[in-house]
């Protein structure tokens, strides 16, 4: 697990199935397929920390890469300019009082306070809608960074963004892309700019998982 990283509660993504709101995060890794489910952190979704020590205080954020306070990831999104009317109108929980929104709290842009990679859902196939980062600036959060091309997932992996996106060809059907990229972004002290991107190409024979094998990969 990246340095200052902690994990809410264990989500997966690209997956049939609705994300719970305001949890979820993976740091690392490409995206899972498997169905999202309201679980116990797992060994893909890394551990987290209890939110309060044993006297019920709350610990600092340098020392377990929480939030200073709790952060409403739908309330953030709603407020946010940056982010698209329509990804805001359809940001309504999928049952009940669970948004398909995921949030993962780690260093990325080398605040003092842990920054907020927020992923929005879709209700239906649980594909990436939006990606979003907020940076600590004073008693607010500032976007710092917005992806609205689905599908995208952002995920923070040892101190870098990692952003994956599937690509879909004409008559590519959802479970069965052809092919991902796989971006790497890095904080230069103002903005994040893209330090690697890898290109992988699937074939047309499904293995015996029933998912498309890597067939050609690309890094530039």
């Amino acid at each position: 697990m990246s340095a200052g990283t902690v994990v809410l509660v264990g989500t997966a993504v690209f997956a049939v199935g609705c994300a719970t709101g305001g949890t979820g995060l993976r740091d690392g890794g490409p995206a899972r397929t498997e169905p999202v489910s309201k679980t116990a952190p797992t060994a893909t979704s890394p551990a987290a920390s209890s939110a309060a020590s044993s006297d019920g205080s709350t610990p600092s954020a340098a020392a377990s890469g929480r939030p200073l306070k709790k952060v409403d990831p739908v309330a953030l999104l709603k407020a946010d300019p940056k982010v698209s009317a329509e990804i805001k109108r359809d940001l309504k929980p999928c049952t009940g009082k669970e948004y398909p929104v995921d949030v993962s709290y780690g260093k990325v842009t080398g605040s003092s306070v842990v920054d907020i990679v927020v992923n929005v859902l879709s209700c239906a196939d649980a594909l990436g809608r939006g990606s979003y980062v907020y940076r600590a600036d004073g008693a607010k959060y500032e976007n710092v960074f917005s992806d609205e091309q689905p599908p995208v997932y952002a995920e923070i992996d040892r101190g870098d963004l990692v952003v994956t996106k599937q690509v879909y060809g004409k008559s590519d059907a959802l479970s069965y892309p052809s092919g991902e990229d796989v971006i790497t972004y890095r904080w230069d002290g103002e903005k994040f700019t893209e330090q690697d991107r890898v290109h992988s190409e699937y074939s047309n024979v499904v293995d015996g998982g029933g998912q498309p094998a890597p067939a050609v990969s690309q890094k530039n």
